[in-house]
């Protein structure tokens, strides 16, 4: 296949299309922030996880809430050694 510059056609991938994500899966999250699976959920289940977003059946965490959720934990930890 010609390369698009010598043929005049378009490629099907252009930078254009290739978006960065907005948000994080579960799995995403726990490997940005180094934590397991099964911490996130204890997590949750303590009322200390971050906030989710629920579309359909997928739940994902928005980056905002990921840095709020980054920030109370900072907080947390600051207190809890004073």
């Amino acid at each position: 296949m010609a390369r698009p510059e010598i043929s005049g056609r378009k490629s099907l991938v252009s930078a254009a299309s290739v978006v960065a994500p907005a948000c994080y899966t579960i799995r995403t999250f726990c490997i940005a922030h180094h934590l397991s699976e099964a911490m996130y959920f204890k997590a949750r289940e303590m009322g200390i996880g971050p906030r989710e977003m629920r579309v359909g059946t997928r739940v994902l965490i928005t980056f905002e809430a990921a840095a709020d959720w980054r920030a109370e934990r900072e907080r947390a930890a600051a207190t809890a050694a004073e």
